[in-house]
């Protein structure tokens, strides 16, 4: 009998091919490659993924927001960036294969991690993992540059506790940057203990409010910036719509997120993205099987045949206090504060996500367009936190660390300029204090000046 790494690797295998054969022979596609016409000496070369303005032709990425200074110097930093420059390559348009590879395939590099167990004020307890290393080769530190000193990045896994080869890189080329990255894993996920009956439901931000306060206790002089990935920016946005202008991070960045998610688990994934997501929250939990009988039905919970199914069993049809799938959804619906976001996020997503669904029933268009703090990254082909390049290594993540660093060189001049105004009404001597009362942090105070 093969070994059960064996046959999951035959599994993996069998699946690629499939998704090979859909994309070579699938309807609309006969060829491996588009065929083009021969461009003369004087045309330009295809640049699919050079940022424009809103409503470019097709084939560009869109950086769709509500006018304002902060989108201008957005604008501007992402055009200079190069990882948006990218040509024609093999898997540019197999946007299957780009998720994928990035949900299945492990990492080139695995960091070195230091993981601490934060006790909650209601016992459970969350783990947080620091990544200490390896450091690649050294780069210019353009983050202790932007925020005058070496930041804190939090990184959301999706809502399934899954870490990707997609988040792993991401921290490795934080750490590279300037950057102190810190994986925040739920109760229960990721090898985290359950210390309690309690599980954190899709969007409640409790957890991670505590988690976020105990970091600014254990950095105290670090600014704090939060990434999640896939569906884990269901919590982050639940968190900064309900913690508005206090929730301490200076700016915040979602790779692929899900947006509409009770319509999203109704609707059903792609088969692979969703029975992988789905044994990895079974195989967590099994663990913990006797302990859960007390407050769910773990029969039904581990017969369970989609993420839908699994999420209702397990915070809706509980043993004590049973809710509705719609009551559940009025609580933990990440877009149901969004208009009290008081921080800078920017979303990357991918008009070819498999997972997330076509653009214009799944993105919250009016919400970038009316609001100054969020900004949409719209890219042609990317997949579901997937954007390859030629090598194996995400473009999404060096443009999250381009914006979170223009972000702050924006907020670094603006206070130059209003010390400056100051200065000039107030003489010299109020020059000097009032450059002694504005540390690091009040530069993030969120005055919405850079809404003009």
């Amino acid at each position: 009998m093969l070994a059960l790494g064996s046959l999951a690797a035959w599994a993996v295998a069998l699946a690629l091919l499939c998704l090979v054969a859909q994309e070579l022979w699938g309807p609309g596609r006969g060829t491996l490659l588009p065929s083009r016409e021969p461009r003369g000496a004087g045309e330009e070369e295809d640049e699919d993924n050079v940022i424009g303005e809103e409503g470019p032709e097709a084939g560009r990425c869109r950086l769709i927001c509500k006018p304002s200074a902060l989108a201008q110097s957005l604008l501007r930093s992402l055009r200079r960036g190069a990882a948006l420059q990218s040509g024609r390559w093999l898997w540019r348009t197999w946007p299957q294969l780009q998720t994928t590879f990035q949900l299945l395939f492990p990492a080139a590099r695995r960091p070195e991690l230091a993981r601490e167990l934060l006790q909650l004020a209601d016992g459970g307890l969350v783990a947080l993992d620091w990544v200490m290393g390896p450091r690649g080769p050294s780069k210019r530190s353009r983050a202790t540059t932007a925020f005058g000193t070496t930041p804190v990045l939090l990184v959301l896994p999706n809502a399934s506790g899954k870490v990707t080869r997609g988040v792993l890189q991401l921290c490795l080329l934080a750490l590279e940057q300037g950057y102190k990255p810190v994986i925040f894993n739920r109760r229960g996920h990721n090898g985290s203990p359950l210390a309690s009956l309690k599980l954190q439901a899709f969007g409640e931000p409790g957890d991670l409010k505590e988690a976020v306060m105990y970091i600014r206790v254990r950095q105290p002089g670090s600014v704090l910036c939060a990434v999640s990935e896939g569906s884990g920016s269901g919590l982050l946005l639940s968190y900064l719509g309900e913690c508005g202008s206090s929730s301490y991070l200076a700016a915040a960045a979602c790779i692929s997120p899900v947006f509409r998610c009770q319509e999203w688990l109704e609707t059903g994934c792609p088969w692979l993205y969703e029975w992988s997501l789905l044994l990895h929250q079974k195989r967590g939990l099994s663990r913990y099987t006797t302990a859960l009988a007390e407050v769910v039905e773990t029969g039904r919970l581990f017969r369970s045949r989609s993420l839908r199914e699994f999420e209702e069993t397990l915070f809706c049809q509980t043993k004590q206090q049973p809710v509705t799938w719609d009551a559940y959804w009025d609580r933990n619906d990440p877009l149901r504060d969004a208009d009290e976001a008081a921080v800078p996020v920017l979303c990357i997503c991918s008009a070819d996500d498999p997972v997330r669904g076509p653009p214009a029933s799944t993105l919250p268009m009016e919400l970038f367009r009316s609001s100054p703090y969020f900004f949409l990254l719209l890219t042609p082909h990317g997949g579901h936190c997937g954007f390859l390049r030629e090598g194996p290594c995400s473009w999404s993540h060096e443009v999250t660390l381009e914006y979170l660093a223009a972000v702050a060189e924006f907020f670094r001049a603006e206070e130059r300029l209003k010390g400056l105004h100051r200065c000039r009404r107030g003489g010299p001597q109020k020059r000097e204090a009032s450059s002694a009362a504005c540390p690091l942090q009040e530069i993030f105070s969120w005055q919405r000046s850079y809404t003009r």
